[in-house]
């Protein structure tokens, strides 16, 4: 019986899949992926860079390359982002984490899950930051002193804001 089961299970997947209607549903969802994962890279795109006149995206810090999307639920999204300091003892890459975390909670008009990490062996501390730039009560407090939240209010407003 249990054989039978599975021939019958397997044929079943292989009609589905030979006449399109498994693989076209996800090549729907990748696609759909794709485009929350560009949304998301046109929102941190232009960021600055503390120190810099430059947007994060001139400097290679974000890529679209560097944005993932899952879909978590329905319309509810998990976006994990990977980004580059430009140098691996760059002292404003938790900054930098901070700032990616407040654009992408106040413009992403679509419920979800944010996850930013430093790419791996991009940072010598990498591993603390990223602990840092995801715990909500630290970017919390952070966002509490004054001086902190003008540079970040510098870093992710737009300039024809």
């Amino acid at each position: 019986m249990e054989v039978a089961f599975s021939l019958v299970s397997l044929t079943v997947t292989k009609v589905l899949q030979f006449s399109g209607l498994v693989g076209s549903r996800n090549v729907l969802k990748t696609k759909k992926m794709e485009e929350k994962a560009l949304e998301v890279y046109d929102v941190i795109r232009s960021i600055r860079d503390p120190e810099k006149p430059n947007t994060l995206e001139e400097l290679d810090v974000v890529t679209e390359k560097c944005v993932e999307v899952q879909e978590l639920g329905e319309d509810e999204y998990l976006i994990i982002i990977k980004f580059s300091p430009t140098v691996p003892h760059c002292s404003l890459a938790t900054l930098i984490g901070l700032c990616l975390q407040v654009k992408l909670q106040r413009c992403l008009p679509f419920k979800h899950k944010l996850e930013i990490y430093i790419s791996e062996g991009t940072h010598s501390t990498e591993e603390d930051i990223n602990k840092q730039i995801n715990d909500k009560e630290r970017v919390a407090a952070a966002m509490e002193n004054p001086n902190l939240r003008e540079i970040v209010e510098q870093c992710v407003t737009e300039p024809d804001d």
